[in-house]
C-alpha cells in the first residue's frame, strides 16, 4: 500500500467519500475507494474458531462458513486459568484468519456472567473481572502478534440477550467501574486491541452506540484508547449521534441511507466535519495496519490446530466430583456409555460462535476406538424433553451389567444460544429422570456435562463423579476420553459459581423482569462476591476443580512495601501422579468504610508438579489490587490499613491466610465533625490528647465506665454529647484540636 493516510489526505476527500468509509459494506467489509487507492478489509466472527462466510453472507451470519477448527468455547477455556494457553489460542486464530485474508477477528467476548440464565454465557470467560481481564489480554496479544486485529466485545454492560437491542442496563457508577468496565480497561491498557465493538444495549438510558461518556470520555480520554470503535451488527439507531459520541464505523451499514444522512448532517452543520474526519482517519489507520496481501497466502496446518484444540480442552475440563476415586476408569472394567450427547455432542455455541468444524471426534467414537469394554445406549432423545420408556429400559439393561456408567448429559442447542436468554438452568426432564433411574441401578454413575453455562444439579448427591466439559470444541471426544481414562489429569477450575438453584442467584426475580430495563440491584455482589458474603450454599464454588492427585500449601510469606505486596507460597504434589494446580490469591479489605466483598481474586498461577515435587509460587500485587472505585472523587482509591491475603484452591477452599497492614494507601480517616460517632473517637489513639485538652474526656468516661452504656455510645454522634454534660464550646474546641487547627 503506497498511499499514506494522513489527516491532510482525509481532508482532501469529498464528504461522500468520507461517509462511505465510516459505513460498513456487504456485512463483513469496510468500504474501498479505488480512485484513492483505499483497499477494503474483511472482518469476521470467531471467538472460538474462524467463521468466515465465503459466499451468501447474511447479517446474522447464519449461512455456511469456511472449514475451520472449532476450539473450546470461552466458558471452557477460562476454566484453564492458563494465560499461556489463551495466548496460543489467539495465535492459532490469528494464523487461520491470515490464511483466509481476514484482517480483524470479532472477539474475544469479555462480558461478565451476571446470571446463569444469560443466553450467551458460553461465549464469555467469567463472573470475575480480574480473571476475565487476564485471559482476554493474552488472547488479544496472541491474535495481534500474528498481524491480525481483534474487536474486543461487547462494550459494555451487555449481560442479557432478550431485548438486547433496546434494553437499558441500569447500574451504579462503582459497580460499572469495578465489575463491568474493569476487564475492558485492563485489556485496553495492556493489550491495545485494534478495535472495540460497542454493544446493542443502553447504559442508564443512553444507547451505547450514542454514549459519548462511554465511547469518548471513559474509553479515550481516561484510558487513552487510540484504536477504532465499531458497532455491533445493527446496533446503530442514529448514525449521526453515534459519530458525535465517538463511534467510528457502523456495521454492517445501511448503504445509501447512512451515507446520505452523514452528507446532509455535515451540510446543515448538525455534524462537524472534523468529527467525521477523525472517524475516517481511524478507519484508514485500521486498513493501513491490517490490510492483508492476498498474494502472500499461506495455508495453515489444520491437523496441528485440531491437536491444539484437544490439548486446550484437556487443560480446561473441570472434575467437579470424584467420590471413592471412581475416576479414572480402568481397562479391566465394563463401561456403559449412556446418552445421545455421546454420539451427537454439543461442542460449540450458536450464532456468531458457530464454526464449520474441520474434524469432529465424538465421545462415543473415542470410546469405541479405545481398548475399553464399551456398551452404548441412547437413553434419551435430544429432540424431545419427555422420557422415552423404551430408550430408558435399554439404558438400564446396559447399566445393570456394567461396572461403571458414564452418562453424557447437557443442555440442547435449541435451549441455549445467542439471541435469547434461558428460562431455566435445569437439565431437560428426560435427562433428569434417566440419571435418577440409572443411579438407583448402579452405584458407580459418572456424569459428563455438555452445556454453555452453570446448571443446577439436584442429582449430584446420587452420583459418584461429575465432569464439566462445557462446549469443548471439535476434539470433544478425544479430550473427554483422555480425562475419563486418566491419560490426562484434570486441572480445570470453575470460572463461575454453580448455584444449588436459580432462586439462590443474586439476580433472581429481577433478571429479565422488564422488557425495557435491566436493574443491577445486586451492585458489585456478582458471582462468588455474593455467595461468599451471604454464606450462601452453592453446588460448586468459583475456582473449584479436582485432580487425580493432591496438593499441599505451606510457608506463606508476604513482603509488604509502599510500592507492592510480594507473596510467596510453597506447593507440593503429595499424590501419586503428575498434576497441575491453580493457586489462587484473594484479598480481603478490612479497612475501607464502604460495602465490600469478603474476598476478591487478585492473582493466580497455574503450575505443574510431579509426585513429591515442590515449587515456590510467587506473585506481586500492585496498588490496583487493593483499590475500590471512589465515585465521589472519581478515583481508584487505596486505603491504608489492615488487609488479609488468602491463598487457596477455590474461593471457598482457602488453605493459608495472613493479615498485613498496607502502607501504600491513603489514611482512611475523615475530618472530625459533630457527625463523627463517639465510638470512632474513643478508638483513635491520636484523639486522646484533644479529648483531655478540650475537657470532653471526663464526660465520655462517665458514660463508658458502665458496660451497659457502651452500646449506646456506638450510635451517638459527637454533637449529641451535650446531653451528658458537655457544652458546645468544649465540642467545638475538641473538633479544632482533632483536625489540627487553632481556635
Amino acid at each position: 500500500m503506497s498511499t499514506k493516510f494522513t489527516l491532510s489526505f482525509v481532508q482532501g476527500l469529498t464528504t461522500r467519500e468520507k461517509a462511505e468509509l465510516v459505513t460498513g459494506k456487504n456485512f463483513w467489509f469496510t468500504a474501498e475507494n479505488k480512485k484513492h487507492n483505499i483497499p477494503k478489509i474483511m472482518v469476521t466472527d470467531g471467538p472460538s474458531g474462524l467463521r468466515k462466510q465465503a459466499s451468501s453472507a447474511d447479517a446474522l451470519g447464519l449461512n455456511q462458513s469456511v472449514e475451520a477448527i472449532s476450539f473450546p468455547s470461552s466458558a471452557l477455556m477460562a476454566s484453564s486459568f492458563n494465560v499461556d494457553m489463551l495466548y496460543d489460542l489467539g495465535k492459532s486464530l490469528g494464523v487461520a484468519a491470515k490464511s483466509e485474508n481476514v484482517s480483524v477477528l470479532l472477539g474475544p467476548g469479555i462480558n461478565i456472567k451476571r446470571s446463569p440464565l444469560a443466553g450467551r454465557n458460553f461465549e464469555y470467560f467469567s463472573e470475575d473481572p480480574y480473571l476475565t481481564g487476564e485471559l482476554g489480554s493474552s488472547y488479544v496479544k496472541g491474535v495481534q502478534d500474528q498481524g491480525i486485529g481483534v474487536s474486543l466485545k461487547h462494550f459494555a454492560a451487555n449481560n442479557r440477550e432478550n431485548q438486547r437491542f433496546t434494553s437499558s442496563s441500569n447500574v451504579d457508577e462503582r459497580t460499572l467501574r469495578e465489575i463491568y468496565l474493569f476487564a475492558f480497561e485492563k485489556i485496553v491498557k495492556e493489550a491495545h486491541p485494534a478495535t472495540i465493538m460497542c454493544s446493542y444495549n443502553a447504559i442508564n438510558g443512553v444507547l451505547n452506540s450514542q454514549n459519548y461518556r462511554l465511547l469518548t470520555e471513559i474509553l479515550r480520554n481516561e484510558w487513552g484508547y487510540t484504536g477504532l470503535v465499531m458497532s455491533d451488527w445493527g446496533a446503530v439507531a442514529d448514525n449521526i449521534a453515534s459519530l458525535k459520541a465517538g463511534l467510528d464505523l457502523e456495521m454492517p451499514g445501511n448503504e445509501e441511507y447512512s451515507i446520505s444522512k452523514i452528507m446532509a448532517a455535515v451540510k446543515s452543520g448538525q455534524l462537524e466535519e472534523s468529527k467525521l474526519d477523525t472517524a475516517v482517519l481511524r478507519v484508514l489507520a485500521l486498513v493501513e495496519k491490517f490490510q492483508i496481501n492476498e498474494d502472500n497466502h499461506i495455508d495453515y496446518d489444520k491437523e496441528a490446530q485440531h491437536n491444539f484444540a484437544k490439548k486446550a480442552a484437556e487443560d480446561s475440563i473441570v472434575l467437579l466430583k470424584n467420590e471413592s476415586s471412581v475416576l479414572p476408569i480402568h481397562q479391566t472394567e465394563k463401561i456403559a456409555v449412556i446418552g445421545e450427547l455421546a454420539k451427537k455432542p454439543r461442542y460449540q455455541g450458536g450464532g456468531s460462535s458457530h464454526v464449520n468444524a474441520y474434524k469432529i471426534i465424538t465421545p462415543l467414537e473415542a470410546a469405541e476406538n479405545s481398548n475399553y469394554d464399551i456398551m452404548y445406549a441412547d437413553g434419551y432423545q435430544l429432540s424431545d424433553e419427555e422420557s422415552n420408556i423404551e430408550l430408558e429400559n435399554q439404558a438400564l439393561s446396559v447399566a445393570e451389567v456394567s461396572d461403571k456408567v458414564i452418562i453424557f448429559a447437557g443442555v440442547p442447542e435449541k435451549n441455549e444460544s445467542e439471541g435469547f436468554d434461558k428460562g431455566t438452568i435445569d437439565l431437560p426432564k428426560n435427562q433428569l429422570e434417566l440419571i435418577q433411574k440409572l443411579a438407583a441401578h448402579n452405584s458407580n454413575v459418572i456424569i459428563v456435562l455438555q452445556n454453555g453455562s452453570a446448571i443446577s444439579m439436584p442429582w449430584r448427591n446420587s452420583v459418584q463423579a461429575v465432569v464439566e466439559t462445557y462446549l469443548a470444541g471439535e476434539a470433544v471426544g478425544e479430550a473427554t476420553w483422555s480425562i475419563l481414562t486418566g491419560e490426562t489429569n484434570p486441572s480445570g477450575k470453575l470460572a463461575e459459581t454453580f448455584p444449588e438453584r436459580i432462586e439462590d442467584t443474586p439476580t433472581y426475580g429481577t433478571f429479565n423482569a422488564s422488557t425495557e430495563e435491566e436493574n443491577y440491584h445486586e451492585g458489585i455482589f456478582v458471582g462468588y462476591r455474593y455467595y461468599d458474603l451471604k454464606h450462601q450454599q452453592v453446588a460448586y464454588p468459583f475456582g473449584h476443580g479436582l485432580s487425580y492427585t493432591s496438593f499441599k500449601y505451606e510457608n506463606l510469606e508476604i513482603d509488604n512495601t509502599e510500592e507492592h505486596v510480594s507473596i510467596k507460597v510453597n506447593i507440593t504434589n503429595v499424590g501419586q501422579v503428575p498434576g497441575k494446580e491453580v493457586v489462587q490469591f484473594y484479598v480481603q479489605n478490612l479497612v475501607s468504610s464502604v460495602e465490600l466483598p469478603s474476598k476478591e481474586l487478585k492473582s493466580f498461577k497455574k503450575i505443574e508438579l510431579n509426585p513429591g515435587e515442590s515449587k515456590l509460587v510467587e506473585v506481586v500485587l500492585d496498588r490496583r489490587s487493593f483499590s475500590w472505585y471512589d465515585v465521589q472523587n472519581n478515583i481508584w482509591r487505596v486505603d491504608k490499613g489492615e488487609y488479609i491475603i488468602k491463598v487457596g484452591s477455590s474461593s471457598q477452599d482457602i488453605r493459608l491466610e495472613k493479615s498485613i497492614f498496607l502502607e501504600m494507601g491513603i489514611d482512611n480517616i475523615k475530618p472530625v465533625s459533630g457527625e463523627t460517632y463517639i465510638s470512632e473517637i474513643i478508638n483513635r489513639k491520636d484523639l486522646q490528647k484533644p479529648l483531655i485538652d478540650s475537657g470532653l474526656k471526663s464526660s465520655i468516661d462517665s458514660i463508658t465506665a458502665m458496660d451497659s452504656n457502651r452500646e449506646l455510645m456506638e450510635n451517638m454522634p459527637l454533637r449529641a454529647i451535650i446531653m451528658i454534660g458537655a457544652n458546645v464550646n468544649q465540642v467545638n474546641h475538641f473538633i479544632n484540636l482533632a483536625n489540627g487547627s487553632n481556635d
